[in-house]
């Protein structure tokens, strides 16, 4: 017999004010890659704008969430999912593939293998997120360790921009150490999905969580006074 166990999440709570509360779309998202390439130090410096460390091992998966403001656009609540790399887990964070709208293909500069199983990372994605057609960034992580010296590039910029070309998707360096592009590779997804709203290819649909409608589309029916909000929190399986 198999048992299955749902994942269980440990959720703390902040009072927020009304300027926190407002966004006009909310875009769920996931990060995806082998295991130890960075997608946790990437996320946690996106969110908190801090870098840590030592980072123990996604297990299952963890939960983010931020809100940006696309320049002379729409505020955007983002949905972070960082996912673990491990072959064992893969059954579990499939399933959170299916509600997302976009997925940041994480990579190593230092490990070449990481880059080489992108295009499985994609592929899984894709049969996933189907019907839609998700928003892709390919992100390289850890530039920190080739600029000081400390390790070795295996993957130019060169092969990943064209990775890129090939794939039509945005492509870009990270430090999550120094900071480097970490929010020029989160804005860029969410500026490309915002793009597709307006040009019509994306829309909310009921059943869907990829995309939906923030609060400032229906403020008027919220009593934001006594609102409280879930901070980013953790989960395990």
């Amino acid at each position: 017999m198999v048992t299955y166990f749902e994942p269980t999440f440990i959720v703390s709570f902040t009072f927020y004010n009304m300027a926190d509360l407002m966004f006009d779309y909310q875009f769920r998202l996931i990060l995806i890659g082998d295991s130890t390439v960075g997608k946790s130090s990437l996320l946690k410096f996106f969110n908190d704008g801090k870098f840590v460390e030592v980072s123990d091992p996604t297990v299952g998966v963890d939960f983010f969430a931020r809100t940006i403001q696309i320049p002379s656009g729409p505020r955007i609540k983002l949905q972070l999912w960082d996912t673990a790399g491990q072959e064992r887990f893969r059954s579990i964070t499939k399933s959170y593939y299916r509600n997302s709208v976009g997925a940041l293909l994480i990579y190593d500069i230092t490990k070449r293998a990481s880059f080489e199983h992108i295009p499985v990372w994609m592929n899984d994605a894709k049969r996933h997120i189907e019907p839609h057609r998700p928003v892709f960034v390919l992100v390289g992580c850890k530039l920190d360790l080739v600029n000081n010296g400390a390790s070795k590039r295996e993957v130019t910029e060169e092969e990943a921009k064209q990775f890129g070309a090939e794939h039509n998707i945005f492509t870009v360096e990270t430090s999550a150490k120094t900071g480097s592009n970490v929010e020029l590779a989160f804005s860029a997804i969410t500026q490309e999905i915002y793009q597709r709203i307006k040009s019509g290819e994306y829309q909310m649909e009921e059943g869907w969580d990829g995309i939906k409608s923030g609060y400032s589309h229906h403020s008027a029916s919220i009593d934001f006074n006594n609102y409280i909000e879930a901070e980013p929190a953790k989960s395990c399986c």
